[in-house]
């Protein structure tokens, strides 16, 4: 079966900063320096990042971002940490606006240039890993920043593929660099929603090319749950494997990282 480790009652706002330190992340603070409408659904917010010793993100992490919500109580948002410039310490955060009154698309939405906001991190395995043939990259709009993020440190003759569910096809995005294919699944207009059909058929009907391959499940937690199980299926083994739900409803903050047991 497949685990899901959560937590079902989160720490109050005032511990949250606490708990991040005792799980080692180092802290710092982000000066956003611009914000822009990247697409129709997303943000991207540029900060400066400040704070003590490097600041080295791999492609695929997230930072903990603490956002205040209707009530002015922080809450813990994660996101990917689409591009860093280390010649000018500055971040690309991009945000999906779902819904305008959630902390995450608030804060996106309302950044001016100055706006401060507590971080921790970077942190997560999803990260590229060795030793692998091909690629194969699948999630939905929330997951493109962590994907295209990876797809761009492969080298150009580097085997990679990607299945992408957005709203529509105005949300198509182009990597920066990488030789990898993209099929995009659009939704015509529609809310994303749990156990997507669509992604899950699209996995289904791939054909892996020859060699030992590893695959990275991520976006919505049933979703992911039922691939890894659909891929377990197929014979492949847990270590080539990577499944890790950014959102699923009732989920407030906080990632849910699944392993095959």
């Amino acid at each position: 079966m497949t685990a899901v480790k959560d937590v079902p009652n989160p720490p109050p706002p005032g511990q949250i900063a606490e708990m991040m330190r005792r799980r080692g992340l180092k802290e710092w603070v982000l000066t956003v320096t611009g914000a822009h409408q990247l697409t129709p659904y997303v943000r991207r917010v540029t900060a400066k990042v400040e704070g003590e010793g490097a600041f080295e993100p791999k492609p695929g992490q997230d930072l903990v971002l603490l956002l205040p919500d209707t009530q002015g109580n922080l809450g813990r948002r994660h996101y990917t940490v689409r591009r860093y410039d280390a010649g000018e310490g500055v971040v690309d955060i991009d945000v999906v606006i779902h819904s305008k009154t959630s902390p995450g698309a608030r804060w996106a939405l309302e950044a001016q240039a100055g706006d401060t906001v507590q971080a921790f991190g970077p942190r997560g395995r999803n990260v590229v890993q060795p030793g692998a043939d091909w690629r194969l990259f699948v999630g939905d709009e929330t997951c493109i920043p962590a994907i295209l993020g990876m797809i761009e440190t492969l080298p150009e003759n580097a085997k990679a593929h990607a299945i992408i569910e957005i709203p529509d096809d105005a949300e198509r995005q182009a990597p920066a660099a990488g030789a990898a294919t993209i099929d995009w699944i659009s939704r015509g207009g529609a809310p994303a929603a749990p156990m997507s059909a669509a992604l899950i058929d699209a996995l289904a009907a791939y054909e892996p090319p020859e060699g030992r391959g590893h695959v990275y499940v991520l976006g919505e937690t049933s979703t992911i749950r039922r691939q890894r199980h659909d891929l377990i299926a197929r014979g492949f083994g847990k270590d080539q494997i990577f499944g890790e739900g950014y959102w699923r409803p009732g989920r407030v903050g906080g990632h849910d990282h699944l392993e095959e047991h």
